[in-house]
């Protein structure tokens, strides 16, 4: 494989760090041919992963709703080695982290003793202090199924929605289940009416970001009033609306659909909240 400068010059693949040029699978992998696996991203900022321990506790969580039996501390005493080999030891950066069923001869039910396949690599990214993109989302039905709270490696409902979503020049793709606003093709989505934060609750319907747990400890922090409660698709009331995610942060949602939410600007809530959100970072 030709190596491109987007590429990571190092991945660690089944417990070797390896070039990435020489990395190869089998396949036969269930990730390649199900999208049997689970994966999950973090920031490396000034040197540290950026609640670390709540990424790698969601990772436990959904490989276990899988039945995917793995140690993860294996990758985590790892992940220094592979930073060092992609010369990113100390620097910000973002980290991915896949495991798969493993290799074994097609068919849909769960294989008895595939040995998981692993894989990480880490790619240099330093995220702004606050995240001052405005940003346009575009609406469409929830067509997904109903275990959106698992970070699954098979994501086709997430990439079409993002794809319309850039087919129409807009940043994101707000998902609407029974007329209420879930989550976005990429990040939570929240709303602001009255100075009362809303977004939807940590269920099935998606996925509980840990961006979206920091932003709710913040509003505890600062005393705004947070409700784990869907909004409607005629967003009655919503004078701010915001996106978070690990590389997101916190977004502020110009528009959606093409109709300005309150002035078309960060609102003073998520200005708040993305301030916040900045001082975590530099305090961790």
């Amino acid at each position: 494989m030709q190596q491109k400068s987007n590429y990571p010059s190092h991945v660690y693949l089944n417990g070797e760090i390896i070039p990435a040029g020489e990395a190869t699978i089998s396949v036969f992998d269930r990730g390649f041919l199900f999208g049997d696996g689970i994966y999950e991203v973090m920031a490396q900022i000034e040197g540290r992963f950026f609640y670390r321990e709540a990424h790698m506790a969601r990772l436990r969580r959904c490989l276990g709703e899988i039945d995917i039996d793995l140690d993860v501390g294996t990758l985590e005493r790892d992940i220094p080695a592979l930073l060092e080999a992609s010369g990113l030891t100390g620097k910000d950066c973002l980290l991915y982290i896949q495991v798969t069923r493993g290799v074994a001869p097609r068919q849909h039910a769960y294989p008895t003793g595939a040995k998981p396949t692993t894989l990480m690599y880490a790619w240099a990214k330093a995220l702004p202090d606050i995240n001052r993109t405005l940003a346009s989302a575009v609406t469409r039905e929830d067509f997904r199924w109903e275990r959106c709270d698992i970070k699954m490696t098979s994501l086709l409902g997430n990439v079409m929605a993002n794809q319309y979503a850039v087919t129409q020049g807009c940043y994101e793709t707000l998902f609407l289940r029974n007329g209420v606003f879930t989550e976005a093709s990429h990040c939570n989505v929240f709303f602001v009416r009255g100075g009362v934060v809303y977004t939807h609750p940590a269920d099935a319907y998606i996925l509980d970001g840990i961006t979206r747990q920091v932003v709710l400890e913040c509003c505890r922090k600062l005393g705004i009033e947070y409700r784990e409660e869907a909004v409607a698709a005629t967003l009655p009331g919503v004078e701010e609306a915001f996106l978070t995610g690990t590389s997101t942060q916190v977004m502020a949602i110009a528009d959606i659909d093409g109709k300005p939410v309150g002035n078309g600007q960060t609102g003073p809530v998520t200005h708040r909240l993305q301030e916040a959100f900045r001082e975590l970072k530099s305090a961790q």
